[in-house]
């Protein structure tokens, strides 16, 4: 046997060493030996539907006015059902809202106020209950707001935002199975 073939079997044998020591070692190590296979939650924890609607009509929205600007609820309650929204009776809201908007939801509509904030382009402020039940998004018209976003300007938006986050203390719902 020639020096260069030996010398081509010792390089290939030290790599093939290496590497089974390199996955011994991976597998030894594993940090993740304590994660609980199918997505199980932590006690204390509520169950967030997390799924982005793929259709507008499968979102309620409610819109309270949060300005001095009477009839603005009713206006973008309009501008909701002209965009397939599911919508309830306006109201007006107690407090003044500075920004553009607020919106609260709870664990059953994570996914429905994710889509909102793309009308709002990320400008409206979110604040999550997981105490709340139903699967309505409260929007409170803030005094920055001039209009909804474009659909086009929506799915920019929604490519920004990406996929929606599991608020702090909840796991993300099992999907649910189409009929």
């Amino acid at each position: 046997m020639s020096f260069a073939r030996v010398r081509a079997l010792v390089v290939v044998g030290v790599l093939a060493v290496a590497a089974v020591v390199f996955v011994v070692v991976a597998l030894v190590r594993d940090t993740q030996g304590d994660a609980v296979v199918g997505g199980g939650c932590p006690t204390g924890s509520v169950l967030a539907d997390v799924t982005l609607p793929d259709d507008a009509e499968q979102v309620t929205v409610k819109v309270y006015n949060g300005t001095d600007q009477p009839g603005l609820a009713d206006n973008v309650t309009n501008e909701f059902k002209n965009r397939r929204f599911q919508t309830q009776k306006p109201a007006e809201n107690n407090k003044k809202v500075d920004g553009v908007a607020v919106m609260r939801y709870g664990p059953d509509a994570v996914g429905s106020a994710w889509l909102l904030r793309a009308y709002f382009l990320n400008q409206a402020d979110p604040q999550y209950n997981p105490k709340r039940k139903g699967a309505v998004v409260d929007v409170v018209i803030g005094s920055q707001f001039q209009q909804l976003a474009t659909t086009t300007e929506v799915n920019q938006s929604l490519v920004e935002l990406g996929e929606p986050q599991v608020p702090p203390g909840a796991c993300p719902a099992p999907a649910k199975k189409d009929s």
